[in-house]
């Protein structure tokens, strides 16, 4: 086994540059129809990238890849809540790296008070900056995830917030609208008699469908598990998920979590009675 993984590593860098490696593993990744493919390969891709940001420390795209890479791991293929915090430590210091490679500066910003930061981000950066901020609201996001049972991470999520909604002012489809999936969830984690914006949330989350022409099938899933949920809203929940499941799961970029996103929609739809009832 380990001269198989050996050749397909060899075979993997030969088949492309170094320096195009982080794209094309992350390509290859969403591109997957098979997520038990994707998982059983994850472990030896994280080493991978790990060998690579140990050679090239300050390589800012093996820094991300190497992010989102733990970040997805944590966010669904952990086996425990130890793991994933772990993943998404590793998550959150890559991004955090790359970020203070990009811009000293924006590192301090996002350090500094709350409220600081929407004006320094208008002030300073613009759209060919989104990508290595987006990628460490995404990282940030997950290590909150993971970190849910510590109310010093919750306190987090405002600065979270203002990075992906100044993202999705530079670009609203960003990422294949998963930017306003973001923004529908974050806004959908509360009922309204506790301070939650649902109805801003479903708005986040048909924006996002809207934008896909609904191939994005992770907008439909937390739309009807967020928002339909949160709101008692059987008859949404249930076509949402149904519309999901029936869809053709194949698109450029979103096979992989589409994929995930009917696995989860099937749970959904046969907890539905009883949720419901």
């Amino acid at each position: 086994m380990k001269t198989i993984v050996s050749l397909m590593l060899f075979g993997l860098l030969s088949a492309c540059s170094v320096s195009n490696l982080p794209g094309n593993l992350s390509r290859s990744m969403m591109n997957q129809d098979d997520p038990a493919i994707v998982a059983a390969g994850a472990p030896a891709y994280l080493l991978l990238l790990d060998a690579l940001i140990l050679t090239y420390p300050d390589n800012e795209d093996f820094l991300l890849a190497g992010s989102r890479l733990y970040g997805a791991y944590a966010g669904v293929f952990a086996q425990d809540p130890d793991q994933a915090k772990r993943m998404a430590d590793k998550a959150i210091g890559y991004a955090r790296r790359a970020l203070c490679e990009y811009d000293e500066d924006a590192c301090i910003l996002i350090d500094g008070p709350q409220d600081q930061i929407l004006p320094g981000l208008q002030e300073d950066y613009d759209a060919d900056d989104i990508a290595v901020f987006y990628a460490m609201a995404a990282a940030w996001a997950g290590w909150i995830q993971a970190n849910s049972d510590d109310w010093n991470a919750i306190a987090q999520l405002g600065k979270v917030k203002i990075l992906m909604q100044w993202v999705a002012t530079q670009d609203p489809g960003y990422d294949h609208a998963t930017v306003q999936v973001y923004l529908g969830v974050l806004e959908t984690q509360l009922p309204p008699s506790l301070g939650g914006k649902p109805e801003l949330g479903r708005e986040y989350f048909e924006r996002a469908i809207s934008m896909t022409q609904g191939e994005n099938l992770m907008a439909k899933v937390l739309y009807a598990k967020q928002y339909a949920r949160l709101m008692f809203e059987q008859a949404l929940h249930d076509r949402l998920l149904q519309e999901a499941l029936d869809a053709d799961p194949h698109s450029e970029g979103l096979t992989l979590i589409n994929r995930l996103a009917q696995r989860q929609a099937a749970v959904l739809l046969a907890e539905s009675p009883d949720y419901f009832e």
